[in-house]
């Protein structure tokens, strides 16, 4: 609902930012811009708060969901299927030795990952 309002009040702040004497065709297509850019910038805000509500989560390897998975940086939909074929896993590490992710990859989310036995 929030949201919602924000963008009404953006368009509307929009439309009255018009330049006076601005045909329809110029202020629609200025409005047009403006909202894909809010779009853009909406989603990499709800990625963001998707990111910082699980940052400092641990994400055990074994019994986590696809979707639980898809959470770590740089984990794609595709990546998260094999680490969840690919299981169990003894260690985190296993992600690397068993071709699943990259070394560098691995690197920067090893901090969020766990094995429970």
């Amino acid at each position: 609902m929030k949201i919602l309002c924000v963008i009404l009040c953006s368009l509307f702040a929009l439309g009255v930012c018009a330049p006076k004497g601005s045909n329809p065709d110029a202020v629609r297509e200025h409005t047009a811009d403006a909202t894909a850019a809010f779009k853009r910038d909406a989603k990499a805000v709800a990625q963001g708060v998707r990111e910082g509500w699980t940052r400092d989560k641990s994400v055990d390897i074994n019994s986590a969901s696809r979707e639980q998975l898809e959470t770590l940086t740089g984990v794609t939909p595709k990546i998260a299927e094999s680490i969840v074929s690919h299981r169990p896993y003894a260690k985190p590490s296993e992600l690397v030795s068993r071709h699943i992710l990259s070394k560098p990859a691995f690197d920067k989310i090893a901090d969020r990952l766990k094995v429970k036995r």
